[in-house]
């Protein structure tokens, strides 16, 4: 019984996902309730008419009270989450007892990631991605959400089955001589030759990285590149692995075929399997997860209805065609965040995938849209602070700096421009009611300042999200340069093919008696390395298969869960006895030359704050930005530690353990730097 919504204030679904068991329950609630001969009503009238009563309770108690709830739990022991950004109302529901709140509040945060990465700076003006998220074509609609759909259930299944996803870090292959190589490749060969050809249309390569399922074996930004963030790069590992799911058992060879899973090269030889030749081999070989259908119809009048959205045959995308996405950008002259970018998504095997991050023409436009935002956002801050608006206009930046620059933007955009000729209008009225003044001058003003965000946010939605959506676009890397991309890397990889897929599974192995298993991450780069946890019928983890290692996997998880909630306190230490297991979790700072700096106070969390992590909301951004203020000139790093020992070994050992794994883990030598 679980299920997503996204609603408008006025009750308007702008998106919904549910399990089977929920929309069941929703139809037969409902479609009970029909005349005979009518039929069930559509699945999303459905739904509407259900958490109605939530959403306007709501949004009744944030007008009259100017607070709201955000969560409550039912007789029955549903759990309801909500949470409004903006004008839009997130509500997460949970009836079956396998997700808590904090999952669910979880949920909401990495689902409005995936919308920010999707839709850019639409998502600051509530008017234009309600119209983004609700098109009026049917059959449009009907691809976004299920596209959104794919995308929260392949984020559920990895949070459910992959470390990475866990603790929010990205985790590396570990073979330094390999990787090395690898990185070498993307830089001289792939990179340049790709940014040197003619048919790359104007666009430019700024990150290459190669993923084995979803581990990161190589990683490659161009000089001029910004640093690639977690949270960005955790949501585009995202979007590949919904794209081309890995299927562990039919991707991966046997371990026992492969002797070698570590060292620096295999040490016995043999012959890959024959590996596809072109793209359409390629493509009959990517596999398809196996998973339960979204809806089971048993009713023909379910089966029958043609408004349902769900009925509704999705085609599959064109490999060549970029996706766009918006991520943030790092420069000198400050951040800017959901600039756009194309993303080539291009297999190489099942199991491995080559990724492509390029620049397009026209990004500078979105900077500029920022800067204006920005500007107009604090000007409407500083009006609602009930500052006079000749006083709130001298604030940095000042109207009067970004008036000329605004001027020459519009300008540059030509007047033919439908939305450049509203924002020339809406612009004019701003400067008028400045000079102004008199009664009422501040309402006045903000209303100008939502209008001037809401054009600056329709201009950049004209340049970025409905150009990338004609299919005969030019301004992309051409199919033949991809191909030859693709190939180029397959040539570079072919004999570590095999080898690779095996290493995913076996990354790293443990050498510490009593140490059942560990995960350290590196917040400051957002990396972790740990044993594998995978467990399946041919593929077992070096805990072994069955049910003492399904057993493990659950406690790993529940103890995640459980530090998070300590660290929401505050605590940046945990040990605890569990039956035969023994846990420990720390946190610590270190400075450049890996010296630990002296633990300091962590700041307490309310209970309904972002979720803990790295991939919705950087947490741990924030924790060094707030630690690092008493450690001024000095390069502040942040780790974790995560152990599970037998409960009769004795502390000191476990100590003495914890304290080795977190010297070792992190040496340059033994994971190079990407």
């Amino acid at each position: 019984m679980k299920c997503l919504l996204i609603s408008s204030q006025s009750a308007e679904v702008l998106f919904h996902w549910t399990d089977p068991e929920f929309y069941q329950n929703v139809q037969s609630q409902y479609g009970a309730s029909q005349e005979d001969g009518h039929g069930l009503p559509a699945f999303e009238d459905s739904i509407s008419t259900l958490f109605a009563p939530i959403i306007i309770s709501c949004i009744t108690m944030v007008d009259r009270l100017g607070d709201s709830y955000t969560s409550f739990t039912t007789e029955n022991n549903h759990i309801y989450v909500l949470h409004q950004f903006d004008e839009c109302l997130y509500i997460a529901v949970n009836g079956d007892g396998e997700e808590e709140e904090g999952d669910l509040r979880r949920k909401i945060y990495v689902m409005k990631k995936m919308i920010e990465v999707m839709f850019g700076m639409v998502t600051l003006s509530s008017n234009l991605l309600r119209r983004e998220l609700r098109p009026q074509d049917t059959e449009q609609r009907a691809r976004l959400w299920e596209h959104l759909q794919s995308l929260l259930e392949t984020y559920s299944h990895l949070r459910e089955n992959d470390q990475s996803f866990l603790v929010e870090a990205v985790e590396r292959l570990i073979h330094p001589t390999l990787c090395e190589q690898c990185i070498e490749f993307l830089e001289r060969r792939l990179v340049q030759q790709l940014n040197s050809s003619v048919e790359r249309a104007g666009e430019e390569v700024l990150h290459a990285f190669i993923l084995v399922h979803t581990k990161l074996l190589a990683f490659y930004s161009s000089r001029n590149a910004s640093t690639l963030s977690t949270s960005d790069l955790l949501a585009l590992i995202i979007m590949s692995q919904n794209m081309y799911p890995s299927n562990t058992d039919q991707d991966d060879p046997n371990p026992e075929d492969i002797e070698s899973t570590s060292g620096s090269g295999p040490e016995s030889f043999y012959t890959p399997e024959p590996s596809p030749t072109d793209m359409d081999s390629r493509s009959s070989d990517m596999p398809v997860r196996e998973s339960t259908p979204l809806f089971e119809f048993v009713d023909p009048d379910v089966q029958m209805a043609e408004d349902s959205l769900h009925t509704l045959e999705v085609p599959p995308p064109d490999p060549s065609t970029p996706r766009r996405v918006f991520l943030e950008v790092s420069l000198k002259d400050g951040l800017f965040p959901m600039m756009p970018h194309s993303m080539y998504c291009l297999p190489l095997w099942p199991g491995i995938t080559l990724v492509l991050l390029t620049k397009i023409p026209t990004s500078a436009v979105a900077m500029s849209v920022y800067t204006f935002l920005e500007a107009f956002a604090k000007l409407e801050k500083r009006l609602n602070e009930g500052q006079e608006g000749s006083a709130a206009t001298r604030g940095q930046p000042t109207i009067h700096d970004i008036r000329s620059k605004l001027d020459k933007f519009i300008k540059a955009l030509g007047a033919s421009e439908i939305q450049s000729a509203q924002l020339q209008n809406v612009w004019t009225d701003f400067k008028n009611r400045i000079g102004r003044g008199g009664p009422g001058f501040n309402r006045e003003l903000i209303r100008s300042c939502k209008n001037m965000k809401t054009q600056l946010c329709g201009v950049y939605r004209q340049c970025f999200l409905i150009e990338s959506g004609t299919a005969d676009s030019p301004r992309r890397l051409s199919p033949g340069l991809q191909e030859r991309a693709q190939t180029m890397v397959q040539d570079k990889l072919m004999d570590w093919k095999d080898f690779l897929l095996v290493k995913s599974k076996r990354n790293i192995t443990m050498d510490f008696p009593g140490l059942i298993h560990f995960i350290c991450v590196d917040r400051s780069t957002g990396q972790m390395i740990a044993p594998s946890l995978n467990i399946t019928e041919r593929n077992v983890s070096e805990l072994g298969k069955g049910p003492l290692a399904q057993f493990i996997k659950s406690k790993v998880w529940s103890l995640v869960s459980t530090t998070r909630r300590y660290l929401q306190k505050g605590y940046s230490t945990v040990t605890l006895r569990d039956g035969d297991f023994y846990f420990c979790y720390f946190l610590w700072f270190e400075n450049e030359t890996g010296y630990k700096l002296e633990a300091g106070d962590i700041p307490v969390l309310p209970d309904d704050s972002a979720p803990i992590g790295m991939l919705a909301w950087d947490y741990y951004r924030k924790l060094l930005r707030y630690y690092s203020k008493n450690h001024q000139g000095e390069v502040v790093k942040c780790y974790e530690l995560l152990t599970v020992h037998l409960g009769v070994i004795p502390t000191e050992v476990i100590l003495q353990h914890c304290r080795q794994l977190a010297s070792k883990l992190w040496e340059p030598s033994r994971n190079p730097l990407l």
